[in-house]
């Protein structure tokens, strides 16, 4: 159980480090862009065979898939909805216009952002008794873009640099707290059970990589986005298929 904890804190703590990188150096947007795009290439090919395969593989029912995918997708889009009304909108934009949305809203939507994806690990050494690597470089490698582009924007918004520091540190930590309860409230689901929560975090990533990752990345990366997106996919299925 304590593995899972800090295997969920080790994959999220790229944020850190992203948030770190973002504070010190300032980058083009077009790198931001291009960075963006690979990891949400990464995080495409988790999504198809860390998650949804590996839903089927293990109930072997479509509904159990089409049913998380659903409900991670509407959960994920009614929590966004509301964060968006609460001032969180801005929080992966790359210009910076964060100084006009609430900071806890802020909080909120990156917390939500990445939950999913913490969940996957701690459930993913529920299963085959180690963390799966492939999950494990996803994540920690999608996670490392986001941080850029939102330490970024909340930098340009006016955001100091003390409280964009603690703000990657709590979310780290819920992040690694996410990763404990995969693995602790699925110990001894039914195989139904964690298909369908594998679909789930699927559709709940998928959404938010068309909602917030995917459109940035391509409004700043310009052509060379597809290049990147399709660059990040073939890495990380890579790692999946020699792991």
């Amino acid at each position: 159980m304590l593995e899972s904890l800090l295997w969920g804190l080790a994959a999220s703590s790229s944020l850190v480090i992203g948030g770190l990188v973002a504070m010190r150096v300032e980058l083009d947007r077009l790198l931001l862009g291009l960075v963006m795009a690979f990891g949400a290439g990464v995080l495409l090919s988790a999504v198809s065979f860390e998650l949804v395969e590996e839903a089927f593989d293990q109930s072997r029912l479509l509904r159990d898939v089409a049913l998380g995918l659903l409900a991670g997708c509407a959960a994920y889009s009614l929590g966004d909805l509301v964060i968006d009304r609460l001032g969180g909108a801005e929080r992966k934009r790359i210009a910076g216009r964060d100084e006009e949305g609430s900071p806890l809203a802020i909080v909120l939507g990156i917390v939500l952002d990445g939950i999913p994806e913490s969940v996957v690990i701690g459930l993913t050494i529920l299963e085959g008794g180690a963390v799966s690597v492939a999950m494990l470089v996803a994540v920690f490698l999608s996670n490392l873009p986001e941080a850029i582009a939102a330490t970024s924007g909340l930098v340009e918004g006016g955001w100091r640099r003390s409280r964009i520091l603690g703000l990657w540190l709590g979310v780290t930590a819920v992040s690694g707290l996410a990763s404990l309860a995969g693995y602790a409230f699925l110990d001894g689901a039914s195989s139904s059970a964690i298909a369908v929560v594998l679909a789930f975090a699927g559709g709940a990533i998928l959404t938010m990589l068309a909602d917030t990752m995917m459109p940035e990345a391509f409004a700043h990366g310009g052509r060379w986005a597809g290049v990147l997106t399709t660059f990040g996919f073939a890495t990380a299925f890579a790692v999946s298929a020699f792991e």
